[in-house]
């Protein structure tokens, strides 16, 4: 069975199965610890009632301390096993494994949420998210990402959720990215995979720092948000081809523009958006989208800490 103890000291299986560091661990323990306390206080009961007897009483189940719940919830979020596989890790029943999962996953992401590495959910403060504000520079980039999901069984629901692109049933959501520091500062709600990256975008209404500089694709070919700069590589027109310079300069903006394809794969790294999702209750798609994007966050805050100038000192040195 997977024990935080057994995995602390070997630190290549314990960034494989939880996509973080020891170091990143502890950082996040503390918050995950608050907010379990916080969205399940002591005194009351699973369904929510007043306690008649103290907490803890009884059988000691396998997920007793803090390190073992967020170990558990990690390893899922980043692995996907099979419900009735997570449940032998870690010396469960799928049933108890069940009822673990949707209970720590959002205890997860308040504690990212807390920590402020939660991509911003509401497009009308973008322009004032400290995410968006970080690194000094308004240099960012947007696109689309689609995520398998299963086959729906309403025929509705089949012909919206179908993507031509993918040649699958996915779910979509668009990414606002800070090329200066790699993090994810906006995560649109999550819409049927049909749906057109310019469309997602134009619905979102994000209202974007003054003076900002937008990267994007072909895709948000005609998305010119106002008071932005938008750079986009030019389309091949049809029977013609692009001049010698207008190739160059696609290359230059596509070099740029590359960030939010790694940005993506960072938050990927996640299995749990890469593969076809198994949860269906409600929601579901939208919450673990946002997770792996606030474990991104925490990965690249950890390892490319963003250097913060005194700009008083340097204007006045001693």
């Amino acid at each position: 069975m997977l024990r935080y103890d057994y995995l602390k000291d070997r630190p290549c299986d314990f960034l494989a199965a939880t996509g973080l560091t020891v170091a990143e661990f502890r950082r996040l323990l503390p918050a995950f610890e608050a907010a379990y306390e916080d969205l399940y206080p002591r005194h009351l009961t699973a369904e929510g009632t007043e306690r008649q007897r103290q907490a803890g009483g009884g059988a000691k189940g396998e997920l007793a301390g803090w390190e073992a719940k967020l170990l558990f919830i990690l390893v899922y979020q980043k692995t996907h096993p099979l419900q009735t596989m997570q449940a032998l890790h870690f010396g469960l029943s799928q049933p108890q494994a069940n009822a673990w999962i949707h209970r720590l996953l959002p205890v997860l992401q308040r504690a990212l949420q807390t920590l402020g590495m939660r991509p911003e959910r509401d497009a009308r403060q973008v322009a004032t998210s400290p995410l968006a504000l970080e690194g000094g520079s308004l240099e960012m980039a947007i696109d689309g990402t689609e995520r398998r999901r299963q086959r729906p069984q309403d025929p509705t629901q089949q012909r919206d959720h179908y993507s031509g692109k993918k040649k699958a049933h996915t779910d979509k959501n668009i990414l606002l990215v800070n090329e200066t520091t790699g993090k994810v500062i906006y995560l649109s709600p999550t819409v049927v995979g049909k749906t057109h990256d310019k469309k997602a975008a134009d619905e979102a209404a994000i209202v974007y720092p003054v003076n900002a500089t937008l990267d994007k694709d072909t895709g948000f070919q005609g998305y010119e948000p106002v008071g932005v700069h938008t750079r986009q590589p030019k389309k091949k027109p049809k029977n013609k081809e692009l001049s010698v310079a207008e190739r160059m300069l696609n290359r230059i903006i596509s070099g740029v523009r590359v960030v939010v394809e790694h940005v993506i794969a960072g938050v990927k790294r996640c299995r749990i958006v890469k593969d076809v999702l198994r949860l269906t209750i409600p929601g579901a798609s939208d919450l673990v989208m946002e997770i792996a994007c606030g474990l991104h966050n925490l990965r690249v805050d950890c390892r490319h800490p963003v250097p913060v100038f005194n700009m008083q000192s340097l204007l006045n040195p001693a």
